[in-house]
């Protein structure tokens, strides 16, 4: 029973990164309809520039807003400059415009900071808590709280808000919201910004559990993009099970069957979720009129 509790523990901490880094996804989908398979390097930024501020002296909590607020920046360059001058090509043009971006943002970190692992030390300490005869780490619990809390959040920021209304408007039919006054360029922005934050968010959750380099961000995206398949691709409800679910299923793989297929359950939930159930668990089938 411990050893059963141990790897729901596990799963539902690596399901938070996961469902966090989904949540970065649904925001830039919801915009636009593009996936951003530059997400993963934003939570590796998040990781590697709180490291570095840290070691060149700023307080922990400082060094965790610089590199959110970093990262944001960069996502925000990465619209303004790859984005949006692409704007009006096809989507799969500009989902091969994310990757080109991704590799691009990962040689820049290799050449800026350095190839080595690194970590800042947890928030609440490393003593682990005992749950059931199974342990967590404090650090853990501040990934699940932090993911629950960004998920809350987005619930009400595209529920409750005119410019989380204005986000969804703008993917449904861009130029029918232009013309009742929203600035779709701007609504593009935000998206790229909050979504780049999260991700950071995430790099600095998770750094002082798993470490972090300059190619961590590869993984992180293709196990992000499975967990938004999985719970529904633009659905912020989605995201959270589909992180959840997808930790879970990884640590059970890796804890019943062998560590060496742990990473191989994204794939495996990609393609049965293309081959079941390709709307996800919780997204929408759509139908076009003709």
């Amino acid at each position: 029973m411990s050893e059963l509790m141990q790897f729901l523990l596990s799963g539902v901490t690596v399901g938070a990164v996961y469902a966090l880094v989904a949540l970065g996804f649904t925001i830039i989908y919801n915009a636009s309809d593009v996936v951003n398979f530059a997400q993963g390097e934003f939570v590796m930024l998040g990781g590697m520039i709180t490291v570095f501020a840290f070691e060149a002296g700023l307080p922990l909590p400082l060094a965790a807003v610089v590199a959110i607020a970093v990262t944001a920046g960069i996502g925000v360059a990465l619209n303004k400059l790859a984005i949006e001058p692409a704007r009006g090509a096809p989507v799969v043009s500009l989902i091969i415009i994310t990757i080109g971006a991704s590799i691009f943002i990962r040689g820049v970190t290799q050449l800026t900071f350095d190839k080595q692992l690194h970590r800042f030390p947890a928030f609440s300490g490393d003593d682990p808590i005992q749950v059931l005869g199974a342990t967590i780490l404090p650090q853990s619990l501040w990934v699940i709280a932090g993911a629950l809390a960004v998920f809350v959040g987005l619930f009400f920021f595209f529920t409750r808000t005119l410019t989380g209304k204005a986000i969804l408007a703008t993917s449904n039919n861009r130029l029918a919201a232009q013309l009742v006054g929203i600035n779709t360029n701007w609504v593009m922005t935000l998206s790229f910004a909050l979504s780049a934050g999260i991700g950071a968010l995430a790099g600095v959750l998770v750094t002082p559990i798993t470490l972090t380099s300059y190619d961590v961000g590869i993984a992180l995206a293709l196990k992000g993009f499975a967990a938004a398949m999985l719970g529904g691709m633009g659905n912020p409800k989605g995201a959270l099970v589909g992180g959840i679910l997808l930790g879970l299923f990884e640590a059970l793989t890796a804890g019943y069957l062998s560590s060496q297929y742990k990473d191989a359950a994204a794939f495996v939930v990609i393609l049965a979720v293309l081959f079941a159930m390709p709307q996800g668990i919780f997204g929408r089938k759509s139908t076009d009129r003709v």
